[in-house]
């Protein structure tokens, strides 16, 4: 009786310590949390650690579902995220605005050596990191391209870091994914690239930085500046030795991986234009990727 006395004590401590903890953190203004996955294309949060007297707290997640779950809830004020995931969300009630790029271009669809046209890939299994996705949506471009549609194709989600390997065995023939395990699979020596983004998408959007709507209205002064300072982050990446520094900070890949993935991703004009959500919208219908997506004047900032 006692024992169990004592672990019930125990337990309310831990949780009351754990809700302090919460509340503590949920009531400084002047902190902002940052949700990303350690991809390139996350690198303009790397050079937000403190910003004009706002203290950026970056939080690493290692999936899209997850990280997208604390953003949606709230547990953190914002996140670099695939777009698509967040127009879903918004078009579910959830109150997400996006505010900014991850990047342009910078995408490239991977294959195995022996396949020498996206009309090779009938019947094959391909791999993007989720269906919500601008990867999605490339490789049904490449498909159209082909004569193919994505029913010609056996589509798999994976996470990222598995896919240059599971080319490499041969568990799939193909993938298209976020930088750097696109070069990754081609200078392990299985993989070559079939298509860059900007042949097939020119000014593709893929990722953003996204809000949540009453995080924002809480700190609305705070996050005015991280996003300010996030697109000026953008130009100052253009420059590719900073951007290879900032990489190392986040990504565990050879300098020779980060220099190919840079090569092919652009950070410098991240505002959200008008006629490129107008462009995306259109690509998530047409691909029944989101039936009804929100409006540039309902999801933009």
């Amino acid at each position: 009786m006692r024992y169990t006395f004592n672990k019930i004590i125990f337990c309310v401590a831990v949780v009351a310590t754990l809700l302090l903890m919460s509340c503590g953190r949920k009531s400084d203004p002047n902190t902002v949390r940052i949700a990303y996955l350690p991809i390139t294309h996350a690198l303009p949060l790397t050079e937000l650690k403190s910003v004009d007297g706002v203290k950026v707290e970056l939080v690493k997640y290692g999936s899209w579902p997850e990280l997208l779950d604390a953003l949606n809830t709230g547990r953190v004020d914002g996140a670099s995220v695939l777009i698509e995931l967040a127009m879903k969300a918004k078009a579910q009630g959830i109150g997400l605005t996006a505010v900014a790029l991850g990047h342009t271009d910078g995408n490239v669809i991977v294959v195995s050596q022996d396949i020498t046209s996206a009309r090779n890939l009938k019947g094959k299994t391909f791999a993007i990191p989720h269906r919500a996705s601008s990867h999605h949506i490339l490789l049904q471009e490449a498909l159209a391209k082909a004569g193919l549609t994505i029913s010609d194709v056996n589509v798999v989600e994976m996470a990222p870091p598995e896919m240059p390997s599971a080319l490499a065995n041969g568990q799939i023939s193909g993938y298209c994914v976020a930088e750097p395990f696109g070069a990754a699979g081609i200078l392990g020596g299985k993989g070559k690239v079939l298509y860059r983004s900007d042949e097939l998408w020119q000014g593709s959007i893929c990722c953003g930085l996204v809000l949540n709507d009453r995080a924002y209205l809480a700190k609305k002064s705070q996050l005015d500046k991280v996003i300010a300072a996030y697109k000026a982050a953008g130009k100052h990446l253009d420059d590719k030795e900073v951007a290879l520094s900032k990489a190392k900070e986040i990504l565990s890949q050879k300098d020779e991986v980060l220099r190919q993935s840079l090569e092919w991703i652009s950070y410098s004009e991240l505002d959200i234009t008008k006629a490129a959500y107008a462009d995306l919208a259109q690509k998530v219908r047409k691909y029944g990727i989101i039936d009804n997506p929100p409006t540039f004047e309902e999801f933009v900032k």
